[in-house]
C-alpha cells in the first residue's frame, strides 16, 4: 500500500455540494434517520472521531414500506484513492468491555469475551440519554436480523435442510443457559439494581445479534468491542474499499519522514477489518493479516484506529468494506443477509450421512472395517462442534478425503484384504490407486487431478449421486424450481427472512446439482464464478 495520506476535501468543489444536496433532499424523506444522523454526527464531534468530508452517512426507514430496520451506507463525495485516510477513531469512544460505565461490574462478574461486551451494551442502553454512548446507540438498530433471533417455528420452516438449521437452534439454548447462568444472577443481585426490562433474554438476544453483526477485534487490552463509524459500511464479497487499521503509537501519517513511516506502516500496522471472534474468522478468511501482537497495556498501543482506502472509489458510490471471504450460510449466521451467487459458497455432507448410506448397500461389520481402514490411511474429514464431514466447493467438487473413502468402501473384497495387509501410508495409497486403476501408468507429482479422475469409477459416480440425493432429501418435498419461483416473487425488504433463508437454499442445492454433475463428468463445474478461492472453508460455528 502506498503511504498513507490524510484526505482533504475541498468544500467549495461544486460539483461534491451538488451530490451532498441531493444526499441531503434523500434523507428529508426519513425525519427519524435524519434527526439521529445528526445527532450521531454531533456525538462523534463530541467524541473527537474524526470523519472526512469525502464521506456520506445516509440512513433510511422507509415507514411507508414498513422496513424494520434502518438501512445505513457510506458514499463517497469525490473521488477517493488508494491511502487516502478517511477516518481516525480513538479507542476510549469504542464501546467495550473497558470503556462502558458496566467495567467495574463486569470485572466484579468474572465476566468476559462476547459476554461481557453483551452486559456492556445493554448497560449503557438502559441508562438512556445519560450513557456516553446514546449518540451512536441511537443510530444502531434495537437488533439485526439474524436467525439467532428468529421464532423456532420460523427456523424450522424457513431453515430446514440447510447448514444453518441444527446449528442456529442449539444457538439458541446456549444463548439461554448464558443469560441464565451469567446475567439473571445479576438481576438477582439487590447492591446492582439493574432495571429487568434492559437484561432479559430477548434484550441479551438482540445484544448478541449486534455483537456478531457489528463487533471488531481491537486489541488484546479492549477486546472486541463496538467501532462507531467503523460499523455503518456494507459488505461487499472481494469488493471492499476501505480497512481500518491499528496505527503503531510512535507512527501515523503526519510523520516527518516519509520513509520512516512507510516503513512502520509495514511492520506496525495491524488490520483489524476482520469482523466478531477471530477464532472463527480463523476458518472462514485468512488470518496472516490479524497475527501482530500488541500488548495487554493499553499504555503502550497507539490510542486510534485508522480507516484507509484500499481500493479507489468513484464519486457517488458506496464505499464497502469486507466481513471476509465467507459464504452464504455464515453471512447469514452472523451478519443476516446473503449474496446471490457467492463464490464462497460449500455444502457440507456429514460422515454420518455417508455411512448411513453405506450400512444401507453394505453390512454394519463392512463399513465400519473400510471406516477403519481410511482412519488407518490417515484420513479425516473436516472436524467442527464434534461433528465430522466433508466440504462440497461452490463449483460443485467434493473433498478428496470423501472420493477415497467412496473408494474403499466399493473396493472388492479381495483388493481390500490386500490393502488392508500392507503397511501403507497415504501417498503409498496413491500409488495403489495408481496401479489398480492406471495399470502401468503412474500419477505425476503431485497431480490431485488425476488422482480424482482414478477415484472416479462407476461405483463410486453411482456413490456421489445418491449421497447428493440423501442430502438434498433434508429440503423436504418442494422442488428446486419451485424454490426459484418463489424467491423471484419475493421482497429482500418486506420477506427479509424468507428472501436470505432461499438464497441460501437454493444456492446449497445449486451446489448437490453442481456435484452430481461432477459425478458424472469428473470434472469441475463451468458455471463457477471466475476467482473463487480454493481455501477449505469451516461448517458455520456457535455464536
Amino acid at each position: 500500500m502506498p503511504k498513507s495520506r490524510r484526505h482533504q476535501l475541498n468544500k467549495n468543489n461544486i460539483l461534491i455540494l451538488w451530490h451532498m444536496l441531493l444526499l441531503t433532499r434523500l434523507v428529508e424523506k426519513f425525519p427519524m434517520a435524519s434527526r439521529r444522523l445528526r445527532g450521531f454526527k454531533r456525538w462523534m464531534k463530541s467524541q473527537l472521531i474524526d470523519c472526512s468530508d469525502a464521506l456520506y452517512v445516509v440512513v433510511t426507514d422507509d415507514v411507508e414500506v414498513k422496513c424494520p430496520l434502518f438501512y445505513v451506507s457510506v458514499k463517497a463525495l469525490c473521488d477517493l484513492h488508494e491511502g487516502d485516510v478517511v477516518a481516525t477513531i480513538p479507542k476510549d469512544s469504542c464501546l467495550t468491555n473497558k470503556t462502558s460505565s458496566a467495567c467495574h461490574l463486569i470485572a466484579d462478574a468474572g465476566l468476559d469475551g462476547f459476554l461481557a461486551l453483551a452486559v456492556a451494551i445493554m448497560y449503557e442502553i438502559s441508562l438512556g440519554p445519560a450513557s456516553r454512548w446514546f449518540g451512536y446507540l441511537q443510530i444502531m438498530p434495537h437488533n439485526e436480523p439474524i436467525p439467532l433471533l428468529w421464532s423456532v417455528e420460523e427456523i424450522d420452516s424457513l431453515l430446514a435442510g440447510t447448514e444453518l438449521h441444527k446449528v442456529v437452534k442449539e444457538d439458541k439454548l446456549l444463548v439461554y443457559e448464558d443469560w441464565k447462568e451469567c446475567i439473571q444472577p445479576l438481576l438477582d443481585s439487590s447492591s446492582l439494581e439493574l432495571a429487568p426490562e434492559f437484561f432479559g433474554v430477548d434484550q441479551y438476544l438482540a445484544a448478541k445479534s449486534l455483537i456478531s453483526s457489528r463487533s471488531f477485534e481491537i486489541d488484546d487490552y479492549h477486546g472486541s468491542g463496538m467501532v462507531p463509524l467503523a460499523d455503518l459500511f456494507n459488505h461487499k464479497t472481494d469488493g471492499e474499499h476501505v480497512h481500518f487499521t491499528l496505527p503503531s503509537a510512535q507512527s501515523g501519517s503526519d510523520s516527518d519522514d516519509p520513509d520512516a513511516e512507510n516503513d512502520n506502516n509495514e511492520d506496525e500496522k495491524v488490520e483489524v477489518s476482520e469482523l466478531v471472534n477471530p477464532k472463527e474468522n480463523s476458518d472462514t478468511t485468512s488470518s496472516s493479516d490479524n497475527e501482530t501482537e500488541v500488548s495487554s497495556s493499553p499504555g503502550n498501543q497507539s490510542s486510534v484506529l485508522e480507516m484507509i482506502i484500499v481500493k479507489d472509489v468513484k464519486l457517488g458510490d458506496e464505499v464497502f468494506n469486507t466481513y471476509g471471504s465467507l459464504g452464504n450460510a455464515a453471512l447469514l449466521h452472523r451478519y443476516g443477509f446473503t449474496e446471490p451467487d457467492n463464490p464462497y459458497d460449500i455444502v457440507n455432507i456429514d460422515l454420518e450421512l455417508v455411512l448411513n448410506w453405506c450400512s444401507s448397500m453394505f453390512t454394519n461389520r463392512h463399513s465400519r472395517t473400510r471406516l477403519s481402514l481410511w482412519r488407518k490411511l490417515n484420513y479425516s474429514g473436516c472436524v467442527s462442534q464434534n461433528l465430522e464431514y466433508f466440504e462440497v466447493s461452490f463449483h460443485g467438487e467434493p473433498e478428496l478425503e470423501l472420493l477415497i473413502l467412496l473408494y474403499i468402501m466399493l473396493l472388492p473384497e479381495e483388493e481390500y484384504n490386500k490393502l488392508d495387509l500392507m503397511e501403507f501410508t497415504a501417498d503409498d495409497f496413491h500409488k495403489f490407486i495408481s496401479v489398480n486403476t492406471m495399470g502401468s501408468r503412474k500419477l505425476g507429482s503431485g497431480s490431485e487431478s488425476e488422482l480424482r479422475i482414478s477415484l472416479l469409477n462407476a461405483g463410486v459416480r453411482e456413490a456421489l449421486v445418491n449421497v447428493a440425493n440423501i442430502r438434498e432429501s433434508f429440503y423436504g418435498s418442494r422442488s428446486l424450481q419451485k424454490d426459484l419461483e418463489v424467491l423471484k416473487k419475493c421482497s429482500s425488504v418486506l420477506e427479509r427472512k424468507l428472501y436470505h433463508s432461499l438464497v441460501l437454499r437454493v444456492s446449497e442445492r445449486n451446489i448437490l446439482g453442481k456435484l452430481r454433475g461432477y459425478a458424472l463428468t469428473g470434472t469441475r463445474s463451468l458455471t463457477a464464478a471466475k476467482g473463487a478461492s480454493s481455501r477449505k472453508r469451516r461448517r458455520v460455528k456457535h455464536q
